[in-house]
């Protein structure tokens, strides 16, 4: 295959990858309006079918990625942790933003992860990297409706449950590097961070019903009962958007850059708000989307003074 061939099968899956990720946001806007489907029940379920999917498919095609080493387990625990926290901040920003402006806000992680990074890793700025960490905070500011004193008054959940899902997700990303560079396989990883994060849920779970809703525990573990439609939705949501956009990611790293694939999947919030529109009729106003290309704006910058 020549080069052309293969950056144009690159592109394509990647492509794909990105628009199978962009449905996340949907779904859990849709089972939470449709069913009132608690937060983290829902996060629950879907890192659980999302664990359950990951030892199938291993079990299947690579049995030897079910090793890790002794040394690592202590990480992996954290990583699992950070990934349960990530997964609630995230279901409930979808649940008080709706998915678009959800997905926007995600995406000041990139910003988060490069302050994170000079922070911990002590990585020098450029003039481009400033510009574009600006640009997305600045975006974020204007998708969210931070900058006015009403929306704290309004909505101020959605604000924070947003902004600290970019921030869980800075912090995801920064385990994932350092998972890397422990060579910890990714697969691996992926499978042990959702098994754990599936493990800390439960706990979330039996904490808000103890502590905040007074409720009996995992009293809310079957929200959906008989729904065959519902669960269904649900298995979809755990293995179609997870796995199916990582693999694909992953696969198309063969053929592209990273920095390209990164860039490609930077058009995830444009196709939640188009999914958005037609499927759940949200609509971004004048300044959410002037927030919005802001923020697309720094993430690109961002790729190329990474690159």
């Amino acid at each position: 295959m020549n080069q052309s061939s293969q950056s144009s099968r690159g592109f394509l899956i990647a492509l794909t990858a990105t628009v199978i990720w962009s449905t996340t946001g949907i779904f859990i806007s849709y089972l939470s309006k449709t069913y009132s489907l608690p937060s983290l029940v829902l996060a629950f379920w879907r890192d659980l079918f999302v664990s359950f999917g990951m030892v199938a498919g291993l079990l299947l095609f690579s049995r030897a990625r079910f090793q890790l080493e002794r040394a690592h387990w202590g990480f992996m625990t954290l990583y699992g942790l950070t990934l349960a926290v990530f997964n609630s901040m995230w279901t409930f920003s979808v649940q008080y933003n709706g998915a678009a402006v959800a997905t926007v806000m995600a995406f000041s992680s990139p910003a988060m992860t490069a302050i994170l990074s000079r922070i911990v890793f002590k990585e020098r700025f450029g003039r481009i990297k400033i510009i574009s960490i600006l640009l997305s905070l600045a975006g974020i500011v204007l998708v969210s409706g931070a900058y006015d004193p009403s929306a704290w008054n309004l909505n101020p959940l959605g604000i924070i449950f947003g902004l600290v899902s970019g921030l869980m997700f800075a912090i995801y990303n920064l385990e994932g590097k350092h998972a890397s560079d422990v060579k910890i396989d990714s697969w691996t990883a992926l499978l042990y961070s959702f098994a754990g994060a599936t493990f800390f849920l439960l706990f979330f779970n039996l904490g808000n019903d103890l502590l905040i809703t007074g409720k009996a525990p995992f009293a809310d573990m079957l929200w959906l009962g008989n729904s065959a439609s519902g669960w269904g939705i649900l298995f979809f949501l755990g293995v179609a958007p997870t796995l199916g956009g990582f693999g694909l990611y992953t696969l198309s790293i063969r053929y592209l850059s990273p920095t390209t694939s990164n860039l490609i999947a930077t058009l995830e919030p444009a196709f939640t708000a188009i999914w958005a529109y037609f499927l759940l009729n949200e609509v971004l106003n004048g300044t959410q989307l002037i927030g919005g290309l802001l923020v697309l704006t720094g993430v690109i910058l961002l790729r190329f003074a990474s690159r």
